[in-house]
């Protein structure tokens, strides 16, 4: 867990470099284009004494997320040998050691240093790394000549080093993954954080719950929600500085133990009301609260129930005193945060949040790639007057870009969408700056708002999680802003609000949420039920999307999304990409909802084929899905399919998600010639009951040796491809009384009519009448073509069928 009480290192001259620091969690994409600009800044260039700090600070920043690198690593610490010498670079928290070279210097010969001795630059090292105290000295020793890396681990100190060229970094990043990773857990931090604090949260809720005197009442539970908000919001408030002064939450509280319900009342009020409406004779204490705003303290009528010793000890010692709330991840907590509190997830044991990484798996090719080209461009411009104008126009438009999520949830995609623009501006600002403050400190350099992020979400708490989500995000990247222009900026009041609606996405008019001529982009991941197992109310949705259309019953839910999104592009340049299982790029379902589609003008501009959603709950549950970014809008870039890491520029994405033409295979009940029709094979509708495996036959005959003549193979498609052995229980035209001589397969019967008369479908009630008999039977009398209804989307190019006798 963080503390706010962490040692910092403090035995040679380096105290003022802490262990924690803000790491930003960057996608390969991210880091691979980081990768790049640092080759393309370093390459042909590198002077010992002059470049060497800046040439760490920007690849510890730029491919390693570290937000305030010089905190990170020091430089020129003295060490004691027969004279003063220096440590060129050293890396507390992972304990590296970096001797640096100039452009061209041999890394592995000789130099002759100050006291006449030869070295070469890993021998220097080690001398430097002997007179170090033994918890100090180096796990890794780097030497480097801006052109090459060679890596020295000392657990084999005999070891040849890894190479690492400059020009290789773009693929091989990872490779000095160690300089930010301890035991790969380092660059997670921020991330489990975030977990921590969703479990904090979980057991302050679960002992206020207990409080309340009707805990299962609706109301209760959202007043319940609403309390756990406020509270998280004063904890990061006061370890982020919001309030002023750190602590400060805390410390009230603790000197209104005696009464800490009615304290709180208190403070949600003042953090409501505006200075100029307070009461003159307030409390000092209270008064030194700022105002708000937001919405966040509105409701008055929030029922807080008595708080007891122990809930007063997990707020001030566990989430207070032992927990440090700035260094969250507001993408990571907001979902943690909401599923932590959602009765389902609860009960389920589940906590959820989707994968930094897989959100940018949809943002980047839609449009975050195209803005940091387009910024590395501006950049790029030598002549600085133009490229002022440039950056100014870059950020305005940064600045005019609308954002929808019209199943935003607890708001990552939009949360992450607006730090990723966050980070650009600030890039912008940086440059722009010159390391001087704005216009003498009197502007507000940001113009990038949370006011360009609209969300729709049918549950109303995690609407209050979404909004909350995103002011935590824009206090922590206002922070990094002040970095750059050395100046303070006010985030409280709240002037901003992100636009997240509470209600059914799919009975709403989208463009009541925003104009569709002002959105420019829809992103996110609607809910995927499949056609089989949609609740009535869901049913009813789909049939009021696809109202006029035709053969709608296999389409997943998560189609309907697709639809809205199309019919909001109309006239406009909206482009979108959304989240989906793989059913919507496979099978009838494909004809069903892409051929219309495209007929109107709507065309795939990318898409990531069937890859492994991870949700990373704390109970994964391994989803198949796919990324589908689609237009009207002409396209003018390439079009991209994505399949793992590797990506193929391709002429057109149809419907299957494949480089062909746009044709649609169409479901037939009836052959197009004169051939035998092709019907489903026999279905039990059993339970599992009439099934044995090898084993489970071998047992059966033995305790019922009459069954065996009953027993029939079968052939499943699994069982068909894989050459696996697989029996039933085939009873068509058995004598009754030949049954009551079997009474394990009586037992059987018996477990076959139960499950089918419990059913809800009266065709099947009515099979529990010949509990003897598969529910459809199909079995062909003369030599039939068997054909596999499932493979796998791996079998390219061949499809395993046979002839089978009856």
């Amino acid at each position: 867990m963080y503390s706010k009480g962490l040692t910092p290192y403090d035995t040679i001259n380096i105290s003022k470099y802490p262990m924690a620091q803000v790491v930003y969690i960057m996608t390969d994409a991210e880091q691979r284009a980081g990768a790049k600009q640092f080759v393309k800044d370093w390459t042909g260039r590198g002077y010992e004494k002059g470049e060497s700090q800046t040439f760490w600070l920007a690849l510890l920043r730029d491919i390693f997320g570290i937000a305030e690198p010089e905190k990170y690593i020091s430089f020129e610490e003295q060490v004691k040998l027969d004279h003063t010498s220096f440590i060129d670079a050293y890396i507390p928290t992972t304990h590296v050691m970096i001797e640096q070279k100039s452009l061209g210097k041999d890394l592995r010969k000789g130099i002759r240093q100050s006291d006449g001795s030869i070295l070469s630059p890993l021998q220097q090292a080690k001398r430097y790394a002997a007179e170090l105290p033994y918890s100090q000295r180096p796990r890794y020793i780097v030497t480097c000549n801006f052109s090459s890396f060679l890596v020295y681990d000392m657990e084999n100190p005999q070891g040849e080093p890894a190479e690492i060229l400059l020009e290789n970094l773009p693929d091989e990043y990872y490779r000095l993954g160690f300089l930010v990773k301890e035991d790969d857990k380092y660059i997670q931090k921020e991330v489990e954080i975030s977990v921590q604090a969703g479990n904090l949260v979980g057991k302050l809720y679960d002992v206020l719950l207990q409080k309340y005197i009707d805990p299962n009442d609706e109301e209760t539970l959202k007043d319940l929600n609403i309390l756990c908000v406020r509270i998280v919001f004063c904890l990061y408030a006061e370890d982020a500085g919001i309030f002023g002064a750190h602590g400060m939450f805390h410390d009230y509280l603790a000197r209104n133990r005696q009464n800490c319900r009615r304290a709180l009342l208190d403070l949600f009020c003042v953090l409501d009301t505006k200075p100029e409406d307070r009461d003159p004779y307030m409390d000092d204490e209270l008064a030194a609260f700022p105002y708000v705003n937001g919405g966040l303290f509105a409701k008055e009528d929030v029922t807080i129930p008595k708080f007891d010793d122990e809930i007063i000890d997990i707020i001030l010692r566990d989430c207070s005193e032992q927990f440090d709330w700035s260094h969250i991840s507001p993408t990571i907590f907001g979902a943690v945060f909401e599923s932590t509190l959602n009765p389902d997830t609860r009960r389920s044991g589940g906590m959820h949040y989707t994968s930094i990484e897989n959100i940018h798996k949809v943002i980047d090719p839609l449009f975050l790639d195209e803005l940091r080209d387009e910024f590395q461009k501006i950049a790029g411009e030598k002549r600085k007057k133009e490229r002022n104008k440039k950056l100014r126009q870059f950020q305005d438009k940064l600045a005019s870009l609308n954002f929808l999520d019209p199943a935003c949830g607890s708001g990552n995609f939009l949360t992450e969408t607006y730090m990723s623009l966050r980070k650009l501006e600030n890039e912008v600002i940086s440059l722009l700056n010159d390391g001087s403050q704005v216009l003498g400190g009197l502007d507000n350099p940001i113009k990038v708002q949370i006011s360009q992020f609209y969300g729709i979400e049918i549950n109303d708490f995690a609407v209050t999680v979404a909004k909350t989500a995103l002011w935590i995000a824009e206090s922590q990247m206002m922070k990094e802003t002040e970095l750059i222009v050395h100046m303070e900026l006010d985030f409280l009041p709240l002037t901003t609000n992100a636009y997240i609606v509470e209600g059914n996405a799919l009975r709403m008019n989208w463009g009541d949420v925003i104009a569709p001529e002002k959105l420019n982009y829809i992103m996110g991941n609607p809910p995927f039920v499949g056609a089989r197992i949609m609740n009535n109310a869901q049913k009813s949705d789909v049939f009021m999307i696809f109202e006029e259309w035709k053969n709608i019953g296999n389409l997943d839910y998560v189609a309907c999304w697709y639809k809205k999104a199309a019919d909001m592009m109309k006239h406009t340049a909206i482009r979108a990409a959304l989240v989906s299982t793989n059913s919507v790029s496979q099978g009838d379902a494909v004809a069903t909802l892409w051929a219309p589609l495209f007929s109107e003008g709507i065309h795939i501009d990318f898409a990531h084929r069937t890859f492994i959603w991870d949700s990373e709950s704390n109970q994964k549950a391994h989803v198949h899905c796919i990324i589908i970014g689609f237009s009207r809008a002409p396209n003018i870039k390439e079009r991209i399919i994505y399949e793992g890491a590797q990506l193929r520029v391709v002429d057109n994405i149809n419907g299957y998600l494949v480089d062909a033409p746009s044709v649609f295979i169409y479901s037939r009940k009836k052959p197009l010639s004169n051939v035998p029709t092709m019907v489903f094979g026999s279905m039990a509708n059993d339970g599992g009951n009439f099934f044995f495996d090898e084993n489970e036959y071998k047992n059966f005959i033995s305790k019922e040796p009459l069954a065996q003549q009953y027993i029939r193979p079968f052939l499943g498609a699994h069982e068909f491809i894989n050459n696996k052995k697989r029996y039933c229980l085939w009873l068509e035209n058995v004598n009754p009384s030949e049954l009551r001589k079997m009474p394990y397969v009586m037992e059987i019967l018996h477990k076959v009519r139960e499950i089918r008369s419990k059913s809800s479908r009266i065709s099947t009630q009515k099979l529990a009448d010949t509990p003897f008999l598969f529910g459809e039977i199909r079995q062909p009398n003369t030599t039939y073509l068997l054909i596999p209804r499932h493979s796998s989307q791996n079998r390219r190019g061949k499809l395993q069928v046979e002839f089978e006798q009856p």
